[in-house]
């Protein structure tokens, strides 16, 4: 009787020290999870204002604005514009 006992009581210690194991790897988990759900929030709201950035900056007075100041781009006219003649001849292609 003393050696059931003994293997009971052996089989409850290890039992528990499984259990508090698993209880605490549980909750590492747990605040693993919720760290990567707070990242994944955060990059969330990057993502939507960057997107929102993204079609500001495609406006067409926008990127007229920057073709003006960067390039120095310039709306076309007819005193600007210069016309090429089209020599009437076939047109070769290389394929």
């Amino acid at each position: 009787m003393t050696k059931l006992n003994i293997v009971l009581t052996l089989a409850l210690i290890a039992s528990s020290f499984y259990l508090v194991t698993t209880s605490h790897d549980a909750r590492l988990h747990f605040a693993e999870i919720h760290r990567a759900q707070t990242e994944q929030a955060k990059l969330d709201l990057e993502h939507k204002r960057l997107e929102a950035e993204r079609q500001q900056q495609a406006t067409s007075l926008n990127v007229e604005r920057k073709a003006r100041d960067r390039l120095r781009m310039r709306t076309a006219n007819p005193s600007t514009t210069q016309y090429v003649a089209d020599s009437g001849g076939p047109v070769s292609s290389t394929k």
